[in-house]
């Protein structure tokens, strides 16, 4: 999914990919048992594709935990993550990386190896308990996962963060 870009386009731009929304609570089940689980805040779906690094992982991390899409007292979007003390649940989730631009099955040579991917989610897990603190949970990299949620808005966004030049 790369609003109109090939997939080339796309790995190009090194684009560390979140799907970001703002939650009431959300829990991810492995087996049937609970693996990461938080009350108000944000729910970040990652995918990290071939030419990502752990500079674009941290960076996202700062952004996530400073967008501003929480309201304030007058019902507008100006606090973050962090102002509010809210949770941050994040789930791998390499089909964000799939390439759907053709055909009626997705691509998904656009994700990481598994080994890349999994140690830059486990990075982002790790600057995000820095940035943020103690509310982080996770989900379980490479595990069939149940996720539920209730989006608060509803509110998603679609973050990336471009290579450092």
């Amino acid at each position: 999914m790369y609003c109109g870009r090939s997939h080339l386009e796309a790995s190009a731009l090194q684009l560390l990919i979140a799907l970001l929304q703002r939650v009431s609570q959300a829990r991810v089940a492995v087996d049937g048992a609970t693996v990461g689980e938080i009350d108000r805040g944000l729910l970040i779906l990652l995918a990290v594709e071939p030419t990502d690094t752990e500079t674009e992982a941290e960076r996202l991390v700062e952004r996530i935990a400073r967008y501003r899409v929480f309201d304030d007292e007058a019902g507008r979007m100006n606090l973050s993550l962090l102002e509010t003390a809210g949770g941050l649940l994040l789930v791998p989730q390499f089909t964000l990386a799939a390439d759907t631009g053709k055909g009626l099955r997705p691509s998904f040579t656009g994700a990481a190896p598994p080994e890349l991917g999994r140690r830059l989610f486990e990075h982002a897990a790790t600057a995000a308990r820095r940035i943020v603190g103690k509310h982080v949970a996770t989900g379980q990299f490479g595990a069939h996962m149940h996720v539920s949620l209730t989006n608060d808005g509803p509110v998603t966004f679609w973050l990336q963060v471009r290579a450092s030049t």
